[in-house]
């Protein structure tokens, strides 16, 4: 399993507050199946993200896994939030924030609001040529009453992050119904730990992918906790997807000369 998702780097953001508690947190994700995980601090008012000391953290804790034998390999991202310092950041350096300065980005969104200018940040995001991935909505209060208004960020390409957590009741009961509908309509592409440490917060994704596979279908889970996310890691394309469910029937039926013009 591939984990993009993963606060693992010490003393960088509310995650691991120790190299200790890093190696605890890597070793605990190699025993569940995780052989990737991207490590992604926040970037946000709280938190300033340095590029340079990310990666040098990543490289210093990479060795230590050698010298251990902890089979994880390493990579970084950034837990992105859209301030507008942030999306400026962004726009000019479109890989500062993004997975192994690759072509996806992890987006989260405030846990009890959404910005209202969301709909032009992912647009933005995807002329400067990166595929926006919205972490956790499962998790945002807004989106738990409102859930069409994720129908049209699905349709203009975002894809979709939903916490291993969520999944398994971790979250909550209402993280966890909205996840199972979003799972059975088919509009994840990500399953992601979203770890903090090795308690409330741990590094475990087997339980998730596997009651999904129970509920959804092995090939669903394989998608959600290896190709897509390996693909991410990677920055490569996605194969195809299952069809999603309830997600175009909505829209109005083109007229034959917007079919023919391919609008």
């Amino acid at each position: 399993m591939i984990d993009i998702h993963h606060h693992l780097l010490w003393d960088q953001d509310d995650g691991s507050t120790s190299l200790a508690l890093s190696l605890e947190m890597a070793q605990m994700a190699a025993e569940d199946g995780i052989t990737h995980i991207a490590c992604t601090p926040h970037a946000n008012s709280y938190y300033d993200y340095d590029p340079l000391s990310v990666t040098a953290k990543i490289e210093e804790l990479q060795q230590l896994l050698r010298q251990r034998n902890i089979p994880v390999i390493l990579g970084r991202g950034c837990d992105f939030h859209t301030s507008y310092d942030n999306i400026q950041l962004a726009h000019n350096d479109p890989t500062r924030f993004s997975l192994n300065s690759g072509g996806y980005l992890l987006v989260e969104i405030p846990d009890h609001a959404l910005p209202p200018t969301l709909n032009e940040v992912f647009y933005q995001m995807q002329l400067d040529g990166v595929i926006p991935i919205l972490t956790h909505p499962e998790r945002n209060l807004t989106l738990q009453k409102d859930l069409p208004r994720l129908k049209e960020w699905l349709r203009s390409g975002v894809l979709v992050q939903v916490t291993a957590g969520s999944v398994t009741g971790r979250m909550g009961k209402t993280a966890q119904r909205m996840a199972h509908e979003l799972l059975s309509k088919r509009w994840v592409h990500f399953l992601a730990t979203d770890a903090h440490n090795v308690t409330s917060r741990p590094p475990r994704m087997r339980e998730a992918m596997e009651l999904v596979a129970e509920k959804y279908g092995s090939d669903y889970a394989h998608l959600l906790c290896v190709s897509n996310p390996l693909a991410a890691f990677m920055n490569k394309p996605m194969q195809p997807q299952l069809e999603p469910i309830d997600l175009y029937e909505d829209q109005a039926p083109r007229s034959w000369w917007r079919r023919l013009l391919g609008r």
